[in-house]
């Protein structure tokens, strides 16, 4: 079976030899001095002043949404969107820390949320977040959604876990937010196992962020950073200092190994990326071409699509289930993420906005009639003609 990743981790033999002797040498293996690294290093290849790491992309979502609450940019009894076709913990903090979240419908043709559909949105709804997700490698004119959460004063947030190196009118998804997430999940562009970040140029927001991963203390911050804040809330002693909580937070925090294996990962990002790349563009000239029997998916308007896996949407039910009969025991396929939020038990039993009953019907089409399958940068030749074979 062709499965949607083959290894934990890009160059697997060779990086589990070097872990194993990270491990046996390495003092600590909890947060230090690896992650810290990992942080400075992932923050210079995507091009942001500040990166903080953490166990998990779902993670570094719930943090970034916490952090936002306890600087007082966010507030409770704000109302909050997010895009309908996306992944479950995209919009369970919101949920999870007493926001009113609503979907924003996307574009079938770019399974994203467009400036068209966002201002159709806001209409109905004022809005003080927008947490858009960059999904499956792709946007849709996000430079116009950014224009517009600049003039209405909106926070725009990315989750770009599944966009890491896709490149939209010169400029890296994950950097027209404030704020951005990745995930590092085995599976993903490039893996720590388990492993998130948030991106960001906000130097307040980073330092918070910080505050949040580890139980709400000053653990973690710089020297400078942590003798502002004691002396902010008036901590002279050194003895309770370090157990002193400054706001709300958990502990999210991702270990030494998680860290060793970022920077060692990151040596091959850019060969990764680059083979995602030639492998979307080669199926997708096959697949994606005057076939009848899907909708057509528009990617000519991105400079360069690092291709997480690869979508169709089917004209018909009918076809798709009979693309998933003939793709089984031969090619792993799954449902494009959640599919339509409103569509999971957890958003009918949650999800509550009040009064409102919105209805996202191109979610709703992708949900029922869409499909991706793989898209790894150890695709075979072999397996290449195959994929091509059912699906073209």
């Amino acid at each position: 079976m062709i499965k949607l990743i083959k290894s934990t981790f890009y160059n697997e033999a060779e990086t589990k030899d070097k872990l194993i002797k990270f491990i046996k040498t390495k003092s600590q293996l909890s947060f230090g001095s690896e992650c810290e690294k990992f942080e400075k290093n992932f923050a210079k290849y995507q091009g942001r002043k500040f990166c903080v790491f953490f166990n998990s992309g779902s993670s570094a979502n719930l943090a970034l949404i916490q952090a936002l609450l306890n600087l007082g940019k966010i507030k409770k009894d704000n109302t909050t969107a997010f895009s309908a076709l996306t992944w479950s913990t995209n919009v369970m903090p919101f949920i999870q820390l007493g926001l009113e979240a609503l979907p924003v419908d996307v574009e079938l043709e770019t399974l994203n949320v467009s400036s068209r559909k966002f201002l159709e949105f806001l209409k109905h709804y004022q809005v003080k977040v927008f947490f858009l997700t960059n999904l499956l490698g792709f946007c849709d004119d996000i430079d116009k959604i950014k224009e517009i959460c600049d003039k209405r004063g909106i926070i725009l947030l990315e989750d770009n876990c599944e966009a890491l190196g896709t490149v939209y009118k010169g400029k890296k998804l994950g950097n027209f937010g404030l704020a951005s997430t990745f995930s590092f999940y085995v599976g993903h562009h490039m893996s720590t196992i388990e492993g998130g970040a948030v991106c960001t140029n906000d130097k307040d927001l980073a330092q918070m962020l910080k505050i949040v991963r580890a139980h709400g203390w000053d653990r973690n911050l710089n020297p400078n950073e942590q003798k502002k804040i004691r002396i902010a809330f008036n901590n002279h002693s050194d003895f309770y200092a370090r157990y002193t909580f400054y706001d709300l937070g958990y502990n999210l925090r991702p270990t030494e190994i998680n860290g060793f294996l970022g920077n060692n990962q990151l040596k091959f990002i850019d060969k990764i990326i680059k083979q995602r790349n030639k492998n979307f563009l080669q199926l997708a000239k096959h697949i994606y071409k005057n076939n009848g029997r899907y909708l057509p998916i528009k990617y000519n308007h991105i400079d360069f699509v690092s291709s997480f896996a690869m979508p169709v949407v089917c004209k018909n039910s009918k076809i798709k289930d009979g693309l998933v009969s003939t793709c089984k025991d031969k090619i792993e396929i799954r449902p494009i993420l959640s599919g339509n939020v409103l569509q999971q038990p957890f958003a009918k039993k949650h999800l509550t906005p009040k009064g409102h009953k919105i209805n996202c019907p191109n979610a709703r089409l992708i949900h029922e009639q869409g499909l991706y399958f793989a898209n790894n940068p150890e695709l075979t030749k072999k397996e290449m003609n195959q994929i091509v074979s059912i699906f073209a």
